[in-house]
């Protein structure tokens, strides 16, 4: 990554307190991926950031220095913040942390910075929220590369049948469960049927839904660990 990054397109991840008047930053770059910065001054009154440094707000930023925290050196601003409210509002905050949470610092990802842009799009607009959640988890597993097989299990390789279920190990995929067999603990169980809407990118069904929010809960469990996720109590 260069000395100086001059005007690129970002948004603002998350904020924080930084000694007596300035800010840790995290911003999500185009070009970079995850940029941690320190916003100097950022908390004064008449800080020339005061206004630009906003949630969902696209900005161009430019950067200085080496090492793994930045500093900032300017914002720019010419749009409107993406306005969310209620659920929506938490949904964002929720993506906002598994961005924080999940992605390595100075990492380049093109495609989920344009996923995470239409996602807060979505978002402000009228789609089902479960269905702009489910996507974006999806593409930023693929983005990390934990992408699902949702074409064959992991055991025989043959293809998900609609009929039959699947157990599913996160390391792995899915694993058949034998149609004799007991299941005792059902809660990484899944139907064939289910597996297939995913892949086709179908949420509409309520099942289809429910198994939709299990699954990428499991799986995105195994990356971010024992600690929760505060956005998530919000929506409780």
């Amino acid at each position: 990554m260069e000395n100086r990054i001059y005007l690129q397109p970002a948004y603002m991840l998350h904020s924080m307190p930084f000694r007596n008047t300035s800010l840790l930053v995290d911003f999500f770059t185009l070009d970079y991926g995850l940029v941690r910065t320190v916003a100097r001054g950022a908390r004064r009154e008449k800080s020339r950031y005061r206004f630009h440094l906003q949630l969902f707000q696209p900005v161009l930023i430019s950067l200085a220095g080496r090492s793994e925290l930045r500093n900032l050196t300017a914002v720019e601003c010419n749009t409107i913040p993406i306005h969310l409210q209620g659920r929506r509002l938490f949904s964002g905050l929720y993506v906002n942390e598994l961005l924080t949470r999940l992605l390595l610092n100075q990492e380049e990802h093109k495609e989920l910075y344009h996923a995470y842009q239409d996602a807060l799009l979505a978002l402000q607009g009228k789609e089902e929220i479960e269905f702009v959640l489910r996507r974006f988890e999806l593409r930023l597993l693929k983005e990390l590369g934990y992408a699902f097989n949702l074409e064959h299990d992991c055991i025989s390789q043959q293809p998900i049948e609609a009929d039959q279920l699947y157990r599913f190990r996160p390391e792995m995929g899915f694993e058949p469960v034998p149609s004799a067999a007991t299941v005792a603990e059902p809660t990484d169980i899944y139907p064939g049927a289910h597996l297939l809407a995913l892949r086709a990118g179908e949420f509409q069904e309520t099942e289809t839904a429910k198994t939709a929010k299990r699954l990428l809960r499991q799986a995105l469990k195994v990356h971010l660990g024992n600690r929760p996720l505060y956005s998530r109590t919000l929506f409780s």
